[in-house]
């Protein structure tokens, strides 16, 4: 194969300091649709700071985190137990604005679709005080499995009623 007729190699995405805030267009969001299934407030910490004195990145992942986990300790019936067990598979993030010391987060959580072992959860990231400020939104996928085998079980019915509102 000549000079001419490889294929160009993919340019690399800039990181950690040098990299530049891209502005990212609207993107399909079912946040920002479907029925609020859960809301929390959450505070900055100052720990939550990185050196660019905004929240890093990581902690987005600690707030849905701990909002999800409220959830959950709120869902009437079984939904863990030796056998069946939410597994974080997948998740992601679109940064829309830097967060800075102090402020005040709600983080907000609706069902974006329900699989026979799985769940998808669409995320936003707002300012309390002003619902309109976004942070960030994506959304997670939840597998419940076995820990025993590291296999799929069944979405536990009581996760399923908290969906559907019930």
């Amino acid at each position: 194969m000549s000079r001419a007729e490889k294929p160009a190699k993919p340019r690399r995405r800039e990181t950690g300091a040098s990299a530049r805030a891209v502005a990212v267009g609207p993107v399909a969001n079912p946040a920002a649709t479907t029925p609020l299934l859960f809301s929390t407030a959450l505070a900055v910490r100052w720990r939550d700071l990185d050196a660019f004195n905004h929240v890093n990145n990581s902690a987005f992942l600690t707030y849905l985190e701990e909002a999800r986990l409220q959830w959950l300790g709120g869902v009437p019936g079984p939904w863990f137990d030796a056998h069946a067990m939410p597994v974080l598979a997948a998740s992601r993030l679109n940064y829309r604005s830097p967060i800075e010391w102090p402020a005040q987060l709600r983080v907000e959580l609706r069902c974006e679709r329900v699989g026979g072992s799985s769940l998808t959860l669409a995320h936003r990231i707002v300012d309390a005080g002003d619902g309109a400020r976004l942070y960030c939104d994506g959304d997670v996928t939840l597998v419940w499995m076995d820990p025993a085998n590291g296999r799929s079980v069944p979405l536990p019915q009581a996760i399923r009623d908290a969906c559907a509102g019930g």
